[in-house]
Order: structure tokens, then sequence, then C-alpha cells
């Protein structure tokens, strides 16, 4: 059982804490972008960029410089699939003891590359975290090895105490929250009991994400609660049952909880990104976006908050679908699915109502459309907006232009698999052609090709995304009948664009010609 200790305990076992042999004392920095936008003065704790860009670190070397010379000779282990790993490989190394590190077979080639480039000894077992932590306890036993816990343990709590230290002495002025993102809890339990010691009028306030809520339930229900299930997308902070000591701690320190959803994290990566160009793992944006949520659901204006960045261990094939729902998070873009007429001109219609939207015209951040009834058209369409809640107001315009409009902004199955799966054959695609496109990604690329294009050639495809370049690569099919074809190649010559025709792809053959 973790040893209950009190709070003068921890403030001395933090402000003697050893991490400075391994760590490094993190920037506080200004978002001075994100603070213009919220209102109020938002500052970053750099915590991606200790050596093994995350805060982890701390708390594994502070937990193991206490170990006698013979359990050092002996060495430890610990079971993760992530930041805490490489901080226990890292401060073995450095100490010279031997460190075996559980993981489970899952875990992401580049996690288990960086540990053995730190000289850890990687056994791979198990599907998940519990059962490479049940394997590591086994190994513990048999090898008279010293575990180091990731989070319930006063002395890795101390080591992470040490960032709420920092923050007070790198900012001594007026200070009204401090966001901390939580997993077990190690890192809100020493940064909560440093800052409630020493200035108890500045806030704590945890972050969780709406699907990994562990610690949020547990104080909810005044005892610690098992998830059943958690959400993997921030990975750092994927725990199903928090620390017992943990838990005490952040029930008696901790102001408040908050959950934020995965596009609110997206945005948050995002705005990270834009103010210090850096690129955070989805547990190390959590504090920024709770601190965005906080300022809109308060309304506040000239508050001082820390956002503590913990961790910078992010996959890069993960970054395509962090852009993808960033806009949404920040609802810069509204996604629709909308009913058009399956008639001449009502495509072109439809494209000018966007033009003519209340609150100026909106650029097309999506189109997808594919013949398949002889009466309407379905096409499932983004749009930039100016602000939050334009969606329904939107939506509710087209409908007002005979155009049925369904929004789809917060609609999970739209945003994660229907935006990529509309299309396939049609038997009212005759004379189809193919073509990709290269537009420039200007007001008017769209109506002057719709404009140029013959009235009796009808669109039977369409797909676009904006993929923030400057040049759109678009996908057209058209009924183009035989006789036509030398029209056609002079629309071809009079647009312009760049264009590769695709009509005996077989890949096109395969999945969209009937």
């Amino acid at each position: 059982m973790t040893k209950h200790l009190k709070p003068a305990d921890y403030l001395k076992k933090i402000l003697t804490a050893r991490v400075y042999d391994v760590a490094i004392e993190s920037a506080l920095e200004p978002a001075k972008n994100l603070s213009r936008r919220v209102h109020n003065k938002v500052l970053l704790k750099r915590e991606d960029q200790q050596p093994v860009f995350s805060f982890k670190l701390r708390g594994a070397y502070n937990k193991m410089v206490h170990l006698s010379p013979e359990q050092l000779k002996t060495g430890v282990i610990c079971a993760s699939a992530g930041n805490h790993a490489q901080g226990v490989a890292m401060s073995a190394h450095r100490l010279g003891a031997r460190a075996v590190i559980v993981m489970p077979v899952t875990t992401p080639q580049v996690k288990v590359d960086a540990v053995k480039a730190l000289g850890g000894e990687v056994v791979l077992h198990g599907e998940s975290y519990s059962d490479a932590h049940q394997h590591a306890t086994v190994l513990e036993k048999q090898q008279g090895l010293t575990f180091v816990h990731p989070f319930d343990d006063p002395d890795v709590i101390a080591g992470q105490g040490t960032i709420g230290m920092e923050i007070l002495r790198q900012h001594q002025g007026p200070l009204d929250a401090v966001f901390v993102a939580i997993g077990g809890g190690g890192l809100i339990a020493g940064v909560a009991n440093y800052i409630k010691s020493v200035r108890p009028q500045v806030k704590v306030i945890g972050v969780q994400m709406n699907d990994s809520d562990a610690m949020m339930q547990s104080v909810t229900a005044k005892k610690r609660v098992t998830l059943s299930d958690v959400g993997l997308f921030s990975d750092g902070t994927a725990v199903k049952l928090v620390g017992e000591e943990t838990f005490r701690l952040a029930r008696e320190l901790v102001d408040e909880f908050m959950t934020v959803d995965t596009d609110a994290v997206c945005a948050a990566i995002k705005d990270v990104f834009i103010d210090t160009r850096s690129i955070v793992e989805p547990a190390g944006a959590l504090a920024v976006a709770a601190i965005k949520q906080y300022a809109a659901t308060h309304r506040t204006r000239g508050e001082t908050y820390v956002a503590i960045l913990c961790g910078a261990n992010m996959n890069f094939d993960r970054l395509r679908f962090v852009a993808e729902r960033a806009e949404v998070g920040e609802e810069r873009e509204a996604l629709f699915a909308v009913t058009i007429p399956e008639e001449r001109g009502s495509f072109r219609r439809f494209c000018e109502l966007i033009g003519n939207l209340p609150g100026g015209p909106r650029n097309v951040t999506e189109f997808n459309y594919r013949i398949s009834d002889a009466n309407k058209a379905h096409v499932f369409v983004g749009l930039t907006t100016h602000g939050k809640g334009e969606s329904v107001k939107i939506a509710a315009n087209f409908s007002r232009h005979g155009f049925q409009a369904l929004d789809l902004t917060h609609d999970e199955l739209a945003k994660e698999h229907i935006r990529h799966m509309v299309g396939g054959h049609s038997v009212l695609a005759q004379d189809e052609r193919l073509l990709r496109f290269i537009f420039p990604e200007r007001p008017g690329a769209l109506m002057k090709f719709l404009s140029a294009m013959r009235p009796g050639w009808n669109i039977t495809l369409f797909h676009y995304r904006n993929q923030g370049a400057d040049y759109g690569r678009i996908l057209v099919g058209l009924q183009v009948p035989n006789a036509d074809n030398k029209a056609f190649k002079t629309f071809l010559d009079t647009l312009g664009y760049p264009h590769v025709e695709e009509t005996d792809n077989p890949v096109y053959q395969l999945f969209l010609r009937n």
C-alpha cells in the first residue's frame, strides 16, 4: 500500500527532489495568439522540451535516485507503453542501473526503439497496459527488481511537483489557475501539493478526456472507480484506475475537474503549434483545450492561466487525423448533408447560395457527391465558419432556399467514416468521363469551371477536400456524349486548369464505374 504523507512532508520532498541531474527547468512562455483569442493571458509550461519530450523523467529519476546501492545494482522494472518507459530508461542509464521495461505487444515500434536507444531492456507482453503490468509484477518477484510506479508513489509525485515549484518561481505576478492533465494522477498530485502549500489562492484545475475520466468519476463517487474501457486517442492519459495516493491528494487539493473531447484537443494541438511551432501529443494539449473551454463557459477576461504541456511523443501518422479534426474542434468548419434536385443548374445554384450566405461568403473545405438517384442528389459539404454555433443557422438557410440540409458538424460517424465513403457504382452515370483537376485555391475558381461547362454535360461525381495548399485537387465525373468529344477538348483547353483524364484507370473501373 502507498504511504500517505502530510502536505508539509510533500512540500519538503518537492523542495529537495533530485530531478535536475537529468531534467531541465522548462520554459514558461506566453501563448500570444491564443491569449488574444481567449481574452486572457495564457502561459505554456514547456514540459514537451524535456530530454525525453515529457515530464515523466522527473518522477522516475527522483524515485530511482532514492533507491539503495543494492537496489540499483539489482535493477528496476516498470510497465509502460510510453513516456514513463523512456523516463525510467534514461534515469537508469544515468544511474548505471539495469532497467527492464515491460510494454504491450501493440506498442508502436518508434517507442520501443526509443526505450532501447536509452539502454532499457524491452520485454513485449500482452495486448494492454494491464497485461504488461501484471507480467512486470511477476518479473519483479522472480528477479528481485524494484518496481518504479508511473504515478502512485510519493517520490514520483514529489518529482512531478517540481513543475509547480518552477511555475510559481517563474511567474510571481497574478495567477488565477493552473490547468493540469490527469492520467493516473501523479502530475496533478505533485503540482497541487506545492501550489496549495505556497499560493493556496491559485486554482488547480484537473483535465481529463471525456472517454477516460477515471479521476473525475472517482472523486464524484468518493472512492476509486475502475473504468471498463478508456478512449485511446490521448494515450498518455488513458488510465482505467487512478492511484490510491494520487486519488487522495486530488480529492483534497484540486479545485475543479473538467473533461474535453477529441475535437477540442485536436484544435488545441493546432493552437500550440501556431504559438510555438511545436507539436504536442494529445495528452500534452488537454490543458490548453480546457483553458479555452473554461474561458468560454465562465466568460472570463484579463485573467492569467498556465497550461502544462506535459508531453510531445506524438506518432507522426496521427497528424492527418489531428489536422482533419482541428477545424471542426474549433468550429472553424461546419459539415452538412444537403439534398438538391437532380436537375440542370441546381448544382450551380447551390454553389451560388454558398457564396451569398449571411455573414459573407464561405470557402468550401470539402465536397463529396456521386449521382445515385434520378430525382435528387445528396451531397456532403464542408464550409468555413466565422465562429461557434453557425452551423445550425447555415443549415436553416439552406432549407429556406429549397435545399434540405442535415447538420453533421457534431456527428461522429460522419466525421470519422461517412465523409470518406460517399460514392460507388451508379447505373445513371452513362457516357461518364473522369478527370483529376488542380484548381487554384481562390474565390471563383469553381464558378469559372461551372460557367465554362456546356449545360448538357451533367456532373455525376465530385470530390474535393481543402488540404491547406495554394492549389486544390478535385475529381470530377462528367457525362459527355462521344459526339461532344471535340467540344469537350476545347472546354478543357479554354479552362486552363492542369488535369489528368482517369476514365481508363483500373481503380475507377473497379469501384466507381458501373
